[in-house]
């Protein structure tokens, strides 16, 4: 975990790459899709060949916080040839959508089956310090803004009452003949992001969206960690006040 910090303390960055983001929480036991660096459409291939069809890919650049918005997500990548060839489509893409962005490659990841889609966030506030957001995923949480807040550190009590707060609770608890998400699951995802941010003061962002809730259990598909800026020059890994 300290490396991943120091490597990107060491570069002047604060945003880490979603392939670092999630190195970081699975390090910390998140429940998270992990994804492989590819800095070519032939290493690309080999992961993929490795982690077996269909995956998805996505941009890896320091200098772009969403990525679907310079159109550098695709999914559900049945084969190499489909991979290639969405490879140089998608570098196209984000080239002209952010041509000063520096593009460290490709991260390639299984395709994880569909489940409800939420998302489980924290942000540090200057006053109340780290705040934990939950509420429905993808494009939901901008459209809809169904959320619940609570300052961590969180109680399990907490956890439960964000999770069924939300006026879209009916559709985690399974409408229209579609299956229940596993309630408990998300309460502890909560808990755990919770227990990180209380314990990572040198972490000044964090999103999990989507995170897919399931029948059982839950998986968060996408990352992003953004640091907090360094307090003084000799900072070197952002861990000042605990590691």
């Amino acid at each position: 975990m300290a490396d991943v910090i120091a490597s990107a303390r060491a570069e002047g960055r604060t945003l880490l790459t979603e392939v670092e983001s999630k190195q970081l929480l699975a390090d910390a036991g998140i429940p998270v899709a992990m994804a492989q660096l590819a800095t070519t459409a032939g290493e690309a291939v080999r992961i993929a060949d490795d982690l077996g069809y269909p995956v998805v890919m996505k941009v890896v650049s320091p200098d772009i916080a969403h990525k679907s918005d310079v159109g550098g997500v695709v999914v559900n990548l049945a084969d190499a040839e489909a991979l290639q060839a969405a490879h140089g489509e998608m570098m196209a893409r984000v080239q002209e959508a952010a041509p000063n962005a520096s593009i460290l490659g490709v991260a390639v990841q299984s395709m994880a089956p569909q489940g409800a889609e939420v998302i489980v966030g924290a942000t540090t506030d200057p006053q109340f310090g780290p705040v934990m957001m939950f509420g429905l995923g993808g494009v939901f949480v901008e459209v809809l803004k169904d959320v619940a807040f609570r300052i961590v550190p969180l109680e399990p009590r907490d956890a439960r009452q964000m999770v069924r707060e939300i006026k879209g609770l009916p559709i985690l608890q399974g409408v229209r003949g579609q299956a229940p998400a596993d309630l408990e699951a998300l309460e502890a995802l909560i808990l755990q992001v919770s227990a990180f941010m209380a314990a990572h003061p040198e972490v000044a962002e964090l999103d999990l969206n989507p995170v897919f809730a399931y029948e059982e259990g839950v998986l968060a598909v996408d990352a992003r960690v953004v640091l907090a800026e360094p307090v003084g020059a000799d900072d070197v890994s952002g861990v000042e006040v605990s590691a």
